[in-house]
């Protein structure tokens, strides 16, 4: 990972792998600079100022990161939001930096989907336009089986795998990112209903054949469907 200026217009992170769970199943960054994790490295950057300030008492460092942060986000916000012909101003994935741009979401985190769960500032209009493009068919990572009934985001690295594949962590951080509670519960039944008989999270599931899954168990969706559980009110239950 390396930061980039491109004719000291912008500042974005220029990423070359995108988030991964091992190093054999990481996929190439086309464009260069992924979207989602610069939005990470911008909340990222806010908690290592809050620690600069107040723990280390370095005004000169704190006042670099605070640089670096605001020309981060002004890059995405410069860059990174582009209009879609259905879902209308949206965050797209991938840029260049040149107006080149890559509109799709992946299940791993950092994501698109995510971005309210890492505490990234973001505009609401765009956030919801976005959420509603890649929950839908138009994002290529989308999956929804025969029956409707299940339906989520996977990654194209795991197409060769299982080719509609869905993560049950995209499913998760979608309840996560919900304020709909009939919905946590909705995702959650379906969560529940697709671990192969396991009880288990999984890395991915075939979204017609759910006992069709890669890694019988996957440690980051096992927690994060522990703190989806956890995060679960009275009215859920």
């Amino acid at each position: 990972v390396c930061v980039c200026v491109c004719l000291y217009v912008f500042t974005l992170v220029c990423v070359y792998v995108g988030p991964f769970s091992s190093l054999s199943c990481c996929f190439c960054v086309s464009a260069g600079y992924l979207v989602p994790s610069n939005m990470f490295c911008v909340v990222a950057l806010g908690y290592a100022m809050e620690i600069a300030e107040d723990i280390w008492n370095d005004k000169h460092l704190y006042n670099k990161m605070a640089k670096l942060q605001k020309e981060i986000d002004e890059g995405i916000q410069t860059h990174a939001v582009v209009n879609h012909p259905t879902h209308g101003r949206v965050y797209a994935y991938e840029v260049d930096g040149l107006g080149g741009y890559l509109l799709m979401d992946d299940a791993n985190v950092p994501s698109l989907l995510s971005a309210p769960y890492l505490k990234y500032d973001y505009d609401t209009d765009i956030y919801t336009n976005t959420r509603k493009f890649i929950l839908s068919n138009s994002n290529p990572s989308f999956s929804q089986s025969r029956d409707g009934r299940i339906r989520g985001i996977g990654s194209p690295h795991m197409k060769k795998a299982i080719k509609d594949n869905v993560w049950p962590m995209s499913i998760i951080m979608e309840a996560l990112t919900t304020t709909d509670v009939e919905e946590k519960k909705r995702l959650l039944d379906i969560l529940v209903s697709t671990t192969g008989g396991t009880k288990k999270m999984h890395e991915s599931f075939d979204v017609n054949n759910p006992s069709k899954f890669t890694r019988k168990w996957f440690s980051w969706a096992n927690s994060l469907f522990a703190e989806l559980v956890r995060s679960m009110t009275d009215k859920c239950t």
